[in-house]
């Protein structure tokens, strides 16, 4: 039965991917594809971020040409959640476009946020994420496109809500297609055993007419559940069951009409400003269906962080939304797959069979690089150049880098925007990427270095507990001690209050990429061998946070830029 689910996605996939591949560089009908891509980041910052890298990639001719792309911006202030996001991006395009929205298909795509899980699309974004795949590069926001290459053309004006950290496969019978031609929300329904349910939402069936097995079933949801118990699910009747075995339907991507959308506009005119996150799955689809009921507002277990006027906003969601319609499209041949964290990065593209020949992943993608065959089963690499004495250690990813002379990779790590010299040794398990900062005026390089299990989200309430705080299973204060720094002169950016790995200023600012890699390589080296390294006398020194916030996107890019002229030459002299 895997086996050939496998087969299917394999099959339907190719056949999307071929057909986006045709779109690329061309001009598209307004009925083939998307009228607007829309595309959303956490600041002004990240904005620029995506509309830069945007621009060269319609320039480069890697994207569909005659549509528009547009990013909008989080309001300044507090978080405001992807459900804030949604309604913000609503507003801009209804003040931009009027009633002429009316007429429009339009793709939304979440890729806002910090990204302090997989901190390598922190600087960049992570619709920008490259995969191995496709020439040119697919990143992915190609493959967002691709995926949903045949549903504009049937679909009725609305929009089309997804996220940018996660990959869809499907298959649908042959002369079949997604149909999104309802009023309401349509949401995409994934057959997935309880204990993925209990970390997305569920969708309660309607009994079906007429009981059948099919590979696409249109279903009404009567209620939904969002992160709920394996006994809430049982309680709710969401649990289904084929060939002995027990399921439920989660969410992944979902559609609502015009009218809909003006609804939604509706309810931000009387939530607006927000003051607090809300969720575009949880908060706005648990108010659908006949079953919703108004409970779930006072329910907090999954937020991150309880802020004041939730419940109340909450409320206000749920009686301007109900008796709205929740449909679903049973999607009994696919499968979700999320990409968002580190770990979940280097399985799906070195270690998992599946998603590798169900999207046609390769070892090496428009890369420079002469690796052993038995090196190119379970490694990536994509977009850099690596000297042929190079080795890559199974597990691990290289993306954006350069990697010179007798470079060793370990196993299950990931190098990011780095410039390796000779001779260099990077450990397993290791999480190491460079970024361009501009301080005082002048550009300066910073290498963040941290082991693929921390957790740099992991908070304490002050400096003085960062003994709670580990980096590769060291706590921070041993290792800044191993660094010549004192504990009590250690600092963090931001709030205080909340001391993590993400904003303790302790990565070195150096002139040159190649120096500061050589720079966190002997602080991490320190680490593992328990001998002293001592930083350079006054270095300045920054976090990751504070690194972001300071980029130097131009030099980044420029980094990208050189690296991808030189794969292009190389390539082009090799097919001579």
């Amino acid at each position: 039965m895997a086996e050939s689910l496998n087969i299917h996605l394999q099959k339907s996939t190719k056949e999307k991917l071929d057909k986006f591949k045709q779109m690329r560089g061309k001009e598209v009908q307004s009925d083939e594809f998307w009228d607007l891509v829309v595309i959303t980041a956490v600041d002004e910052d990240q904005k620029s971020a995506y509309e830069i890298q945007i621009t060269e990639k319609l320039e480069r001719k890697e994207l569909p040409l005659s549509i528009n792309y547009h990013v909008f911006a989080d309001p300044p202030g507090c978080k405001i959640g992807n459900g804030g996001s949604t309604l913000h991006s609503l507003q801009c395009l209804h003040d931009k476009y009027g009633k002429s929205l009316s007429g429009f298909k339009v793709i939304l795509i979440h890729a806002g946020g910090f990204s302090q899980r997989l901190p390598n699309a922190s600087a960049l974004g992570k619709l920008l994420t490259a995969l191995p795949l496709g020439n040119p590069l697919y990143q992915m926001l190609e493959l967002k496109l691709a995926m949903y290459v045949d549903f504009p053309s049937h679909m009725k004006p609305g929009m089309l809500v997804t996220c940018a950290d996660d990959i869809e496969l499907y298959s649908v019978p042959a002369q079949e297609n997604v149909v999104f031609d309802k009023s309401g929300f349509t949401a995409l329904a994934h057959p997935s055993p309880l204990s993925i349910g209990t970390t997305h939402g569920v969708f309660v069936l309607e009994p079906a007419e007429t009981p059948r097995i099919c590979d696409m079933e249109y279903r009404t949801c009567s209620q939904f559940l969002h992160k709920p118990s394996i006994e809430k699910m049982f309680k709710c009747n969401a649990v289904c069951k084929r060939e002995g075995k027990e399921f439920v339907y989660t969410d992944s991507t979902y559609y609502f009409d015009y009218g809909t959308s003006m609804t939604l506009l509706t309810l931000f005119s009387e939530i607006s400003p927000l003051t607090c996150e809300i969720d575009a799955y949880g908060d706005f689809l648990h108010a659908l269906g006949q079953r919703a009921t108004v409970d779930y507002t006072e329910n907090t277990a999954n937020v991150t962080k309880k802020e004041n006027g939730l419940v109340e906003i909450r409320r206000k969601i749920f009686h301007r939304l109900k008796g709205t319609a929740l449909n679903v499209i049973l999607l009994n041949i696919s499968k979700f797959y999320h990409v968002g964290t580190t770990e979940e990065y280097l399985f799906h593209f070195t270690a998992d069979p599946c998603l590798r020949a169900e999207l046609g992943l390769l070892s090496a993608a428009f890369s420079v690089c002469d690796l052993e065959p038995s090196e190119k089963t379970r490694v990536c690499v994509t977009h850099s150049i690596l000297h042929p004495s190079v080795t890559v250690s199974q597990g691990s990813v290289v993306e954006y880098s350069r990697l010179d002379a007798r470079v060793k990779v370990g196993s299950r790590s990931i190098i990011s925007g780095c410039w390796i010299g000779t001779d260099l040794s990077v450990p397993s398990d290791t999480f190491i990427h460079s970024l361009a900062v501009n301080l005082d005026g002048k550009t300066g390089f910073v290498t963040v270095v941290f082991g693929v299990r921390d957790d740099l989200k992991k908070s304490v309430s002050s400096p003085a507990h960062m003994k709670a705080l580990s980096l590769f299973e060291v706590n921070l204060e041993d290792c800044v001690g191993l660094w010549g720094l004192f504990p009590e002169k250690v600092r963090f950016s931001g709030d205080t209050t909340m001391c993590s790995l993400w904003n303790a200023c302790i990565f070195p600012v150096c002139s040159n990429l190649k120096d500061s890699f050589v720079m966190s390589l002997g602080m991490l080296k320190a680490l593992d061998s328990g001998t002293n390294f001592t930083l350079l006398k006054n270095a300045t020194l920054t976090s990751l946070q504070e690194t972001l916030q300071n980029k130097n996107l131009e030099e980044m890019l420029k980094f990208r830029k050189k690296l991808y002229e030189d794969i292009l030459r190389v390539n082009l002299s090799n097919s001579v």
